[in-house]
């Protein structure tokens, strides 16, 4: 692969990371009765939600890029199997977000009207936030000191939100008000994007940059 193509796909990183960014803070202004503050994102996908039909393209354009920019960090890694299995791990999170089911909205859940989808929704999300916080861990072991803090740092920011989300989030299935739930679980997914974004940007600087991290890890 030539090293034009490998940065292109690296910088779809930082453009997988900027688009989700964007779609979670303008796709909400399209519907008035949701709330980004007591509201999850999936929400916005839910099944006859007024912004499904927007947020599924780019949805897919998003996972699309994930996986481009999984194959860029398998190109970049050269000797630093760490960065390998990395890299693998991107493109499976691409293509496991190909296959995210959506959830219904709160009342149909509340009224017993959950299905087969709901179920593989809870699945996915049960698959996708173990996967997020390996690739960190590896990110972490790949790189030099500094990014290594970093991603400690959003390990422990993603513990701290990921908890107070966890024990929001049954309100949804009961439609009970779910105050500060979008805004923890919109930490713990925005919080993520910024150190995929950190990656692609720390990657972009050249596989030179890769040696010498893989020097100062040793």
């Amino acid at each position: 692969m030539s090293n034009s193509a490998r940065k292109a796909l690296l910088l779809c990183g930082l453009v997988s990371s900027l688009l989700y960014g964007a779609m979670t803070a303008l796709i909400p202004m399209l519907w008035d009765a949701y709330s980004s503050f007591s509201q999850t994102i999936s929400e916005l996908s839910a099944i006859d939600a007024p912004t499904r039909s927007l947020w599924f393209p780019f949805g897919i354009i998003y996972t699309l890029l994930v996986a481009a920019f999984g194959v860029g960090v398998w190109q970049s890694a050269h000797r630093n199997r760490s960065l390998r299995v990395l890299g693998g791990l991107l493109v499976a999170s691409g293509v496991i977000g190909l296959g995210w089911l959506p959830m219904h909205q709160r009342p149909v859940l509340a009224a017993g009207g959950a299905t087969l989808t709901d179920t593989m929704h809870i699945f996915w999300s049960a698959v996708t936030v173990p996967l997020m916080l390996v690739e960190i861990g590896f990110g972490a072991a790949a790189l030099g000191k500094g990014f290594r803090f970093y991603s400690i740092a959003t390990l422990v920011v993603l513990a701290v939100f990921g908890t107070l989300t966890f024990w929001s989030a049954p309100g949804v299935a009961a439609n009970l008000p779910t105050p500060w739930l979008g805004v923890w679980e919109r930490i713990n997914v925005l919080g993520f994007m910024l150190w995929r974004a950190l990656l692609s940007l720390t990657l972009l600087r050249g596989r030179e940059t890769v040696s010498s991290r893989m020097t100062q890890a040793a």
